[in-house]
């Protein structure tokens, strides 16, 4: 486990000196993971079923789950089916349908936690505000904030792995006069469940994966509905049953239907990724079950009108749902297209000029996905911000790795968000890259690992590359930043992917070794320069901080 230190001075060679702590006490580990949802967990348990037990997890919230702890809105659940939904390793007959709810889903995760001993790791209710690489130590140096009374936490770590995701920080839409309404309103992802709907009118801003879930849920409660419309959604049947004894019994008894399970729904998500990224003529056979869909749940022709998209399938996230289009049919609920202009004191303005009076207002407007790793200020070499190189779009080799930036290790990060298929998966891949890195710098302290610039431009223009014949260029989505760049999706099958990344080669990192100066954290020199060019003869370059 982590052990605590005084943490001394170090003169580095070259380097620039690292800012002072402001106490004397740090929390020393070999790995400091932020986050504990579904990617900090799938690399701390990489990383203990290998050995390595000498590791932090930082979690700004008092409980472990990620988005799956915090979207608590009414219907909120997962449009992967359950058994492919969940770690590989960690197979469960448990599920109470196809398609997990947000509690059940939380529970899967506090149950996994607890059976490969991960809850003795988290640190609740540290929120990471500052991580800077120190060359003199080739350590990363992270900070917390204050958590409550208490100072703020220092800790220090040769690998440091952000883990919190690309949707976790709720975004607000950018609406005149957003602070001046008189009633209640917030985002579906800090749901009030104070607020009592029964007989309230209700405005829904934003149509998106949750607003499909939580609108047919309060629909039937409030009074009246209205639903501000910026696009309509290509919106499939959501293929969804509850499991009874008949199902669980089997797979209890013969555990290979667990796998045999999870692997007949792997197959087709792959054919879904294939279609969204590279077999685009295909997306027309989705096409024509989205309109059968909406065909047969909405009898008025204006309103089906609507509720049909004008884009691309596939180019915006593709929803899930059996009630959302009913819900939409209901006598108390307006489905409202024009533009909001703003936001009044008593309800919402749109450009026609009608002022839709309303008591609480819910903004569905989803999640800042492209600003990843923020709110978090992160220096590397030189002290450069992560915010400066990632000016024109988040980008790292293999959506893990960013030159500049040793030891720093992303789970799910840029160009590693699905189309189709589950980001568990994804997350397992990269978790075994990682603790393949993390066990080379555990073997010799005081050295890092940056991966080079060449090898992350390849990277980048392949992906780039690749994603411009995809399905996710052809409109404006959060997949896309303001300079068109697609940051989030990848563009290729969870198993190339896979394949990608099931070795670490050295040849993409220049390795460097802390010369002289405190390569410990503890206040000791050395000078080491051999041995790991012996290590990877003929592929990396060794250099000296």
């Amino acid at each position: 486990m982590a052990e605590n230190i005084n943490i001394l001075s170090a003169a580095a060679m070259g380097a620039p000196t690292p800012r002072p702590y402001i106490a004397s006490m740090t929390t020393r580990s070999t790995a400091l993971i932020v986050g504990a949802g579904f990617g900090g967990l799938a690399i701390a348990i990489e990383l203990r079923r290998r050995g390595i037990d000498d590791f932090v997890i930082l979690e700004k919230a008092d409980d472990l789950g990620g988005v799956w702890r915090e979207n608590t809105y009414p219907g909120a659940g997962c449009d992967v089916p359950s058994p492919l939904y969940s770690f590989s390793f960690a197979h469960t007959p448990r599920w109470p349908r196809r398609y997990a709810l947000q509690p059940d889903i939380q529970a899967y995760l506090q149950r996994v936690a607890r059976d490969f001993d991960i809850l003795r790791h988290i640190r609740f209710g540290r929120e990471v505000t500052e991580a800077e690489f120190d060359e003199t130590t080739a350590r990363w140096r992270v900070s917390t904030a204050g958590t409550g009374a208490g100072e703020p936490e220092l800790f220090e770590a040769s690998a440091f792995i952000p883990a919190v995701g690309q949707l976790s920080r709720p975004a607000m839409p950018d609406i005149p006069g957003i602070d001046e309404f008189t009633g209640t309103a917030f985002h579906s992802a800090e749901w009030n469940h104070d607020c009592d709907l029964e007989g309230k009118r209700v405005a829904v801003i934003g149509t998106g994966a949750s607003a499909i879930q939580f609108v047919p849920e309060i629909q039937p409660k409030v009074a009246h509905l209205s639903v501000f419309q910026r696009s309509a959604q290509h919106i499939l049947p959501r293929r969804d049953h509850a499991y009874d004894r008949w199902y669980h019994a089997p797979l209890r008894a013969v555990p290979a239907l667990q796998k045999l399970d999870r692997f007949g729904f792997w197959l087709y998500t792959e054919f879904a990724q294939s279609c969204m990224s590279r077999w685009t003529a295909l997306t027309p056979v989705f096409r024509l079950q989205t309109a059968r869909h909406l065909r047969t749940q909405v009898a008025d022709p204006a309103l089906r009108t609507a509720l049909t998209p004008d884009y691309t399938l596939g180019c915006k996230r593709v929803l899930f749902s059996n009630d959302y289009l009913p819900a939409i049919t209901q006598s108390n609920v307006d489905l409202v297209t024009d533009d909001i202009t703003e936001i009044t004191p008593g309800g919402v303005r749109t450009a026609d000029g009608t002022e839709h009076e309303v008591d609480v207002i819910v903004y569905g407007t989803g999640f800042a996905a492209l600003e990843l790793l923020a709110p978090m200020t992160i220096r590397g070499l030189r002290g450069r911000e992560l915010t400066e190189a990632w000016s024109e779009g988040a980008r790292a080799h293999l959506g893990i790795t960013v030159p500049g930036f040793p030891n720093m290790f992303l789970m799910y990060g840029p160009n590693t968000n699905l189309g189709g298929g589950s980001i568990v998966y994804m997350l397992e891949s990269q978790a075994r890259y990682v603790r393949a890195a993390v066990q080379r710098l555990a073997a010799r302290p005081g050295r890092f690992l940056d991966v080079r610039p060449e090898a992350e431009r390849a990277w980048d223009a392949m992906v780039q590359s690749r994603l411009a014949r995809s399905v996710w260029t052809r409109c404006h989505s959060w997949y896309r930043n303001a300079h068109g760049r697609v940051v989030s999706n990848w563009p290729g099958r969870t198993r190339e992917y896979r394949l990608r990344t099931r070795t670490l080669d050295p040849a993409d990192f220049r390795i460097g070794v802390v010369s002289r100066g405190d390569t410990t954290g503890a206040g000791s020199s050395r000078d080491d320069t051999t041995g790991i060019a012996a290590a990877t003869p003929g592929t990396s370059e060794e250099v000296t901080a």
